[in-house]
This record gives C-alpha cells, sequence and structure tokens, in this order.
C-alpha cells in the first residue's frame, strides 16, 4: 500500500473494500504505519478509472474512519496503558507518552487534528479512552474529524483530477502524495533516534 494508485486500478470497484479495511484498521486497530492519506487522496483521484462516485468513496472513508476511532477508544477504556512497554517494537510507551501530551493540551480537538497526523491518528483515540474522556463529547468530535479527512482529503483529490497538469502526471503526483503521507513518520523517527543517542552520551559522560 506504499504505492496505492496501481493497487487500487486492479481492484477496480473493489476498491472500496481496500479503502474501508485499511483506514478501520490505521483508525483503530494499533497498527499506525498504513498511509490513508495516500489512499484518500488516490481514490479521489482515480475514482474515475474505478467506476466509483466520490460520494461512495468519501462515505465508506467516513464510515471506517468512525468506527475504527470507536474501536480505539473502547481498547483504549478496556485495556489502559496495559497494552504498551517500554522496548515494543510499536506499541511503545513513549510513543503513548507524546499521544497522551498532545490529548491532554487540546482536548477532544486533538481527535480532529489527530486525523491528519499518522501515528497520531491511531493513537489519540486510545488515549481518549484511557483517560476516560466523556463518551458522547468523543462521539462529536469523532464525527467532525472524520468528515474533515475522510471525505475533505477524498475530494481534494477528486478536485486535483481535474487540473491538466496533475492528469498528465498522474504517476508522478501519486508518489510525491505517498512520499508527503510517510514524510512525518520518518521525522519522528530520526527525531527519537536522535533524541535517544544524545541522551545515551549524557549518560556515559555521567
Amino acid at each position: 500500500m506504499l504505492n496505492p494508485g496501481p493497487v487500487l486500478e486492479t481492484l477496480g470497484p473493489w476498491a472500496l473494500v481496500a479503502i474501508a479495511v485499511v483506514l478501520f484498521i490505521e483508525s483503530g486497530l494499533l497498527f499506525p504505519f498504513l498511509p490513508g492519506d495516500s489512499l484518500l487522496v488516490s481514490a479521489g483521484l482515480l475514482h474515475e478509472r474505478l467506476g466509483l462516485t466520490v460520494a461512495v468513496i468519501a462515505l465508506v472513508g467516513f464510515v471506517a474512519a468512525v468506527a475504527g476511532n470507536l474501536v480505539g477508544y473502547f481498547i483504549g477504556q478496556r485495556f489502559g496503558t496495559r497494552l504498551f512497554k517500554d522496548h515494543a517494537k510499536v506499541l511503545t510507551t513513549a510513543r503513548l507518552h507524546d499521544t497522551e501530551g498532545f490529548f491532554d493540551r487540546y482536548g477532544g480537538r486533538a481527535v480532529v487534528l489527530a486525523r491528519f497526523v499518522p501515528v497520531l491518528r491511531t493513537y489519540v483515540p486510545l488515549a481518549a479512552g484511557a483517560a476516560r474522556y466523556p463518551f458522547r463529547r468523543f462521539l462529536v468530535w469523532n464525527a467532525v474529524g472524520a468528515l474533515l479527512w475522510a471525505v475533505g482529503v477524498t475530494i481534494l483529490g477528486s478536485l486535483l483530477s481535474g487540473v491538466p497538469f496533475i492528469a498528465d502526471n498522474l504517476e508522478v503526483i501519486l508518489a510525491a502524495v505517498v512520499i508527503v503521507s510517510v514524510l512525518p513518520l520518518l521525522i519522528d523517527h530520526f527525531r527519537k533516534r536522535a533524541k535517544r543517542r544524545r541522551e545515551e552520551q549524557r549518560a556515559v559522560a555521567e
């Protein structure tokens, strides 16, 4: 799914299933390394080739995103922080603490803002559930975030498909979308690795 364009074209109308599954998993099942952004943009760009309307893609994306966040919330409410370990590969306590700090700072708005940030959009619902954030408020912010992200990004992709330059350079544009989607993950990875090195150097110096 690092290059979703060809995959979606191969699936045709069945691309809706792939979109629903990926967005659901990324939004709620603690697997943050799926390119939901590039998938939505690609689906919007390629909707005519897929034989799908923008409205149907946006609706499926919205429902999957809302449902995924609900699952994430209930996982957090049920298990709290017990799923996270200091030296885990994915579910690290450091990543959870970063997410909890983000949620503490922005409250319910974090559910909306996190939709546009890889990794955060996976862990913020869990942090909300673990913090026992009021469920009714979570429902509202969840719906707003899914609307702005899943529907908005899909529509943006469809609008870009009408630009001649983009239509003529579709493969390059899709590759650029993938790079932009993955870039925050890479920046976060190298930032944390640099931080660990500094801490190790300080420990050695002491």
